[in-house]
């Protein structure tokens, strides 16, 4: 089998080419995947369709392929919590913190990403083992890298730096659920992208799921202004106003305010809107486990495990 059927439906010209049916998408990442598709066949499926921009179907094909293709077993998890663009973000990737504080609450977490390449001093993986935050099978929070989990999906959105541009494989990666979680948050960095991946995720069947535009894309709520959350709940789309937690605009990472983050999680310094932040992110995971009937209880219940998360760290063993 070869990739160049599915090139033509997308690329036939106007009036000629249509999207990919569900099917056809899972089928030419299998033909991908499987390394039977010619470098210039991929590169012409993937830019035609960043070009014109990727339906849901088309997600969710590609998402149905990739999740036969994970090289590493993964225990099942509560929460699936993919981390790829942290590399980018303007500061300290805090939703770490609110991650641990779920995996405090007794909740299993699965994060999974590729960013250490990113040259910053913020990188995710700078911080995994300060926080305890463990491989594969390791403990309630674990860290799954991408060129472990599936190379020939590393390789393919490694083809960011030879085109220059994004493509909807970093979109599948966030839809991806390695570890078959039931719940799983999604941050994205252009606000259209909720709608489609949570219309994607309902084709697959997902059941609990919160996206949310968050801090250089990944999932971290803004503490200081109105978040906007789209996803499902029992199957169902949702989309609901998150009201702010603090009176305090500024952005998420600014340069010139930089946060110790492990000098916040050990109560050595103080810094009331990152604090906010990783409460609010937090609220939302929980909210999304179920673990509240709202996201003002869930938000309530992130500020007692923070207030207790130095006495709480046996949870993580």
């Amino acid at each position: 089998m070869t990739l160049s059927p599915y090139v033509r439906i997308v690329a036939r010209g106007a009036g000629r080419a249509r999207p990919l049916e569900f099917s056809e998408a899972r089928a030419a990442l299998e033909v991908i995947l499987d390394g039977a598709a010619e470098a210039e066949a991929v590169g012409a499926l993937l830019m035609v369709l960043r070009l014109r921009g990727e339906t849901a179907e088309e997600i969710a094909g590609f998402t149905a392929a990739l999740r036969s293709f994970v090289h590493v077993k993964m225990p099942q998890a509560d929460l699936d919590w993919p981390c790829y663009a942290a590399g980018r973000t303007r500061g300290a990737p805090l939703f770490l913190l609110a991650a641990r504080l779920v995996a405090q609450c007794g909740y299993s977490v699965s994060l999974h990403g590729w960013n250490s390449h990113q040259q910053t001093s913020a990188s995710v993986r700078d911080f995994l083992e300060p926080l305890g935050i463990g491989g594969i099978g390791s403990g309630a929070i674990t860290y799954a890298p991408l060129e472990e989990l599936c190379p020939e999906a590393y390789h393919l959105v490694r083809l960011r730096d030879v085109f220059g541009l994004r493509s909807c494989i970093n979109t599948v990666l966030r839809m991806w659920n390695p570890s078959r979680a039931s719940a799983s948050v999604q941050g994205v960095f252009h606000p259209s992208y909720r709608g489609l991946q949570a219309t994607a995720a309902h084709s697959l069947n997902q059941q609990h799921l919160t996206i949310i535009k968050g801090g250089g894309g990944e999932f971290e709520r803004h503490p200081g202004k109105t978040t906007q959350v789209f996803g499902l709940r029992d199957g169902h789309h949702i989309q609901m106003p998150c009201p702010a937690l603090v009176d305090d605009t500024r952005k998420l990472h600014e340069p010139d305010q930089a946060v110790d983050m492990m000098d916040l999680w050990h109560d050595r310094a103080r810094d009331d809107f990152a604090t906010a932040t990783v409460i609010g992110t937090a609220g939302l995971a929980l909210w999304t486990l179920g673990a509240a009937a709202d996201v003002a209880a869930a938000d309530a219940l992130a500020a007692r495990l923070w207030d207790t998360r130095l006495t709480s760290e046996s949870i993580l063993t």
